[in-house]
Formats: C-alpha cells, structure tokens, sequence
C-alpha cells in the first residue's frame, strides 16, 4: 500500500495528528537522541530558566509532522526532503498537540508537494510554524 500519489492530491488538501506529550516521551527522545539538555529533564534547573520548568524537546513536536506525512498526507512512501521550522511557544508535559499539514504547492513534473506545516497546543497557541518539500510516493508501474 502506497500513500496519495502527485496526481491524487489536491491544493488545500490537509491532514492532521494530535498526541498529549508525556513526561515519558520526553525521557525516552533524550534517551534516543542523546539529547539530556537540563531544560528537558532537571526539574531544579529548568525552574530557573526563561520557562520556569521543564519543556518537551522541539524536535519531539516537529516529529508528529512527520507523522502525517508518513502515514496520511501523502502516506507511505512519501520522502521527506526538506523542512523548515519556527518554534514560536515551549511545549509543557502534559500539552496536547495537533500537528497540521496543509498542501500548498503542487509541482507535477518534479514530483514535489509544498505543505504548510504546523503545531498547536491545546489552548490554540502556535508551537511551530512551517513549510516541507516532499516528494509524494509515485504509482506503482504496471
């Protein structure tokens, strides 16, 4: 099974995923990463930054993104080649997260897709902000 092809999307076409970041998914993407940055995960420490307490790594966020692009907006089989992003507010333990893609951009003779991508938390603050350049699965040959 292969995700939407360049032919099957539409401009406007959107996808989304929500996740609720967990003290334990914060964890185990420092333990995958090697990311053990003391505002992720020293209570102490992080009380005395900018944020007052602990936050969620920002690649952890942009990695439900991906999620929709690998799974539903263009889904399997969709190469991710490039993405940019603003982090634009912290994302706490215990921040539910909608992850949104939207496509803006569809180039046909280059197989390419530009998606508007996004994260919100579950006040309606923006997280991320930002745009990917896919290139969407092509149709099997018959």
């Amino acid at each position: 099974m292969i995700g939407k092809t360049v032919e099957e999307l539409k401009i406007g076409e959107t996808a989304e995923f929500t996740k609720t970041i967990t003290e334990h998914d914060v964890y185990a993407y420092a333990g995958i990463t090697g990311d053990f940055n003391p505002a992720h995960i020293n209570e102490v420490y992080a009380e005395k930054t900018f944020f007052k307490g602990r936050i969620a790594h920002g690649m952890l966020s942009a990695g439900l993104i991906s999620t929709i692009i690998g799974t539903q907006l263009p889904g399997a089989g969709a190469i991710y080649l490039k993405q940019e992003l603003k982090f634009t507010a912290p994302v706490r333990f215990g921040d539910t997260i909608t992850a949104r893609v939207e496509v803006i951009d569809i180039v046909k003779a280059r197989n390419r897709l530009r998606l508007k991508t996004v994260c919100i938390n579950q006040d309606g603050d923006k997280v991320i902000d930002g745009e990917a350049l896919i290139s969407p699965p092509k149709a099997p040959k018959a």
